[in-house]
């Protein structure tokens, strides 16, 4: 697949105003300062689609991208660690609990994770409810053009490890760099092979 039309629709802060086309979804998130946004102006070929910063917690509000008039990119809320307080991390948090239960048009949900690090209590707990509350998600780790190939396969095998504690098989996992930009082929390819499932 090619991205060859991007258009963004709106930016929500509550599931009542979000957009009232129904198109199939497809939805990134992660705790904060995983290089969400860079991954999302990666797929899209465009520098400045979703904002970067250097402040945790940047997104606040659910973003909706039109892509080729036919489905939805959706940039979530980050979790975890962000200069906000206690209640007002639990509020977010919530805020995206809700959108992924209740989100019809949801058909896969990628959940970044920095592979640069060990794999963090937050990222595991989300995941766990991901799979309790039976919503498709994929592992997309990273900034992998920051480590070696040995530390790569060092850093993927130990979420292995640590997931299959819990786990009887681990979803897709597809390895990224917005710098180098690997995995954008195989992430729009997958999204690709939803759409004509559907």
């Amino acid at each position: 697949m090619q991205i060859k039309q991007v258009e963004f629709i709106q930016s929500s802060t509550s599931l009542e105003n979000l957009p009232k086309q129904s198109l199939p979804e497809f939805a990134f998130v992660g705790r904060s300062n995983v290089g969400k946004s860079s991954l999302i102006n990666m797929l899209a070929g465009q520098k400045n689609l979703a904002h970067t910063s250097q402040n945790p917690g940047k997104t606040q509000t659910i973003n909706h991208f039109r892509i080729n008039q036919r489905w939805f990119l959706v940039d979530l809320p980050g979790y975890g660690y962000a200069r906000r307080s206690k209640k007002q991390r639990s509020q977010m948090m919530q805020f995206l609990r809700d959108y992924l239960l209740k989100a019809p048009d949801l058909m896969n949900l990628f959940v970044l994770l920095d592979a640069r690090i060990e794999p963090q209590k937050s990222d595991l707990e989300f995941m766990q409810w991901l799979g309790l509350n039976e919503i498709p998600f994929t592992m997309v780790f990273t900034k992998i053009d920051k480590l070696s190939s040995h530390k790569l396969s060092k850093s993927l095998r130990h979420y292995r490890e640590e997931m299959l504690k819990t786990w009887e098989f681990l979803p897709k996992v597809i390895s990224t760099s917005a710098v180098s930009k690997s995995g954008k082929d195989e992430i729009l390819a997958y999204i690709d092979e939803i759409l004509k499932g559907i």
